[in-house]
């Protein structure tokens, strides 16, 4: 796909695209209202306490990580029009709720539930793979990503400005947020309505089961157990977060302990339950795939996403802490990690495409991570500020970049698990956000960005070993297996049935 095509609104793909990208944005633009409106709030709730927007920070991404798996086995199965739609007006109301709660109570539960807005991002990057072919699939992929990632960075400046001028008052934050709700409400239902799971005539791929993700050999179902616990171990480590904020109980961490124990073992079963019978009768040769691929693009996505989410969260502090700047000039040199956002991953996408090979791509990517984060780590009060800007912007063009080189990897693994594969991937970026922000608390800025480097070049490692270079990555087609094709007759029968 060339950048001229961005502009043929009338071609079905390029309208899919930008319509799914929009959906993204909004999606981004409601999950993030709340911190440019923190001081707001605070001073218009006569309770509400740093304390308090702290937790809910923590709250906010609670539920994403079990959110982004459900979501990914959901889309797989009903396809990404009906999630997407469903998905925005389902979080229009605890949106409302927020704007409107008057107690911790009501903002607890509303924030927790609005958390899995989070997982919109792995409904796109199903959609777009349907609607692009394999060599254009990395920058398709960037674009929809980049763009709708911004939402965040528009909730920042557009909501303050929602709240203070155009509203105005003690409640202005409140229909600032709730006009965020409205936006969701409203475009989950035009999303359903303009737009289709694939081309015409072609055939939506389903996983034969979305209980839990396929694999091809009894190593391969060990691994995914594996990389399934810190999925689950991250939500206990928000929860210690919490507890040490003072806003649960030592009983009240136990039990979610013993809930989240229950919660992986139930996965575990689930993986042994569908899996185990595909084993026993035995996969096909040409439906086989390595979860080793998986495995390296869910350490990308930790290193890179992971690192992104702790950067932007501790970046104004650290430029007003390290130079001495205003408030105002430090929250704008932080806002160009956002804004690179715009080019960098679809530039990485884009970059995947061009290239021989998608695997070098990741590589130079995440060795660049490592080498900027370092650069970052040596940033002190003596350095000129305008260097100190460029190699923030450079670390973060490798960043984000890196973001878009995975996902353009991503739906050449196995097509039909598409939904359940990002869905992982994704999970993973937002497991690193939490494990990062917790090792923040206990080291110098310094320190962190050395941390944050060795995550990136422990990923290189990994992808260097382990990750394959994807097959028919630059086709017109991707690559369908017999399952594939078997799924694909039952599925025209079935509709064909439904028809008659």
């Amino acid at each position: 796909m060339s950048s001229k095509e961005l502009f043929h609104f009338k071609n079905p793909r390029t309208k899919t695209l930008h319509l799914t990208w929009i959906a993204f944005f909004i999606s981004f633009f409601a999950w993030f209202n709340m911190a440019p409106l923190a001081g707001t709030m605070i001073e218009s709730v006569g309770w509400l306490t740093k304390d308090h927007m702290s937790a809910l920070a923590i709250i906010n991404v609670a539920l994403t990580i079990p959110a982004r798996i459900v979501i990914g086995m959901l889309l797989d199965k009903y396809g990404p029009r009906r999630v997407f739609s469903i998905l925005l007006i389902a979080m229009a109301f605890p949106t409302f709720m927020f704007a409107f709660g008057d107690s911790w109570m009501q903002l607890f539960i509303s924030r927790l539930l609005l958390s899995s807005i989070g997982a919109s991002f792995v409904v796109g990057i199903r959609m777009v793979s349907e609607w692009f072919p394999p060599k254009s699939v990395g920058f398709a992929e960037g674009f929809y990503a980049g763009w709708g990632n911004f939402g965040s960075a528009a909730a920042a400046i557009v909501l303050p400005w929602l709240a203070i001028t155009l509203f105005g008052g003690d409640d202005g934050w409140r229909y600032a947020i709730a006009f965020s709700g409205l936006a969701c409400f409203i475009y989950g239902i035009i999303y359903w309505f303009v737009v289709s799971d694939t081309p015409e005539g072609k055939v939506y791929q389903k996983p034969r089961k979305t209980a839990a993700m396929e694999v091809s050999s009894y190593g391969d179902m060990i691994q995914l157990i594996v990389w399934t616990v810190p999925l689950v171990g991250a939500l206990g480590l928000l929860s210690w977060r919490l507890k040490n904020l003072q806003f649960i109980s030592e009983q009240a961490l136990i039990i979610i302990y013993i809930s989240l124990i229950f919660i992986l073992v139930f996965q575990i079963v689930q993986i042994l339950r569908v899996n185990l019978p595909i084993l026993k009768e035995g996969v096909p040769e040409d439906d086989k795939y390595k979860f080793k691929n998986v495995a390296a693009l869910n350490t990308t996505y930790f290193a890179n996403f992971g690192a992104e989410l702790a950067i932007v969260s501790m970046l104004p502090l650290f430029f007003l802490s390290t130079f001495g700047l205003t408030v105002t000039a430090a929250g704008l040199i932080a806002s160009s990690f956002a804004f690179v956002n715009l080019f960098a991953r679809p530039f990485g996408g884009w970059l995947s495409d061009k290239m021989t090979s998608r695997k070098t791509v990741m590589l130079i990517y995440m060795f660049g991570i490592g080498l900027g984060l370092i650069g970052m780590g040596l940033i002190n009060s003596e350095w000129p500020l305008i260097f100190a800007v460029a190699i923030t912007v450079l670390t973060s063009m490798f960043i984000q970049g890196a973001e878009g080189a995975t996902f353009a990897v991503i739906p050449l693994i196995k097509k039909r698990i598409t939904g359940q594969i990002s869905g992982m991937a994704g999970a993973y970026g937002n497991v690193g956000a939490v494990v990062y922000l917790t090792i923040f608390t206990l080291v110098t800025p310094q320190t962190f960005f050395f941390i944050l480097a060795s995550g990136a070049f422990a990923s290189f490692i990994f992808c260097l070993l382990f990750l394959d270079e994807p097959k028919g990555s630059h086709s017109e087609e991707y690559q369908l297996s017999s399952v594939d094709l078997a799924q694909h007759e039952k599925q025209l029968k079935e509709k064909q049935a439904k028809g008659a």
